[in-house]
């Protein structure tokens, strides 16, 4: 049985469509972090920080993969939408929305790889875990104190 062929074409969309995303990340992270008031804004500052920090190095991973396949990466850079709620409530959900959206990109990318590179599969399988372990974090962060029942569901 032979391995299937690679639609490079398509993964080279997804993956330029997951530098975007990650970059737009890195612009709404920094906005959000510079809009936390209140008692507890030091704790909650350090994580968007840290998240905008992520998502660079996850477009710099996506742009690295973009070039490994001998591709130009996009300049273009995610929607960045501003609702004007920046409660933290509002921002937590906002930030499940987009990175709901960064996962399903990744997913689509392990599809596309399946099989067919040991590489970009392997890459796609660890961003997924990572992308399911952030969302797994924000949905933590938006329960009541006690909650121990999902807030997605």
């Amino acid at each position: 049985m032979s391995a299937q062929q690679l639609d490079k074409a398509a993964v080279v969309k997804v993956l330029n469509t997951i530098l975007g995303l990650e970059l737009a990340g890195v612009v709404r992270y920094t906005h959000y972090s510079l809009m936390v008031f209140g008692y507890n804004r030091i704790p909650i500052v350090s994580w968007l920080r840290a998240q905008a920090d992520e998502g660079l190095r996850h477009a710099q991973e996506a742009g690295e993969m973009i070039t490994h396949l001998g591709e130009h990466p996009s300049l273009a850079i995610g929607p960045l939408t501003e609702t004007q709620k920046h409660d933290i409530g509002d921002i937590l959900r906002e930030s499940l929305e987009v990175e709901q959206t960064a996962l399903a990109q990744y997913q689509k990318l392990l599809e596309l790889a399946r099989d067919k590179s040991v590489l970009l599969e392997e890459y796609a399988r660890r961003m997924v875990s990572e992308e399911e372990q952030h969302l797994g974090e924000v949905d933590k962060m938006l329960r009541k104190p006690g909650e121990t029942r999902s807030f997605s569901s």
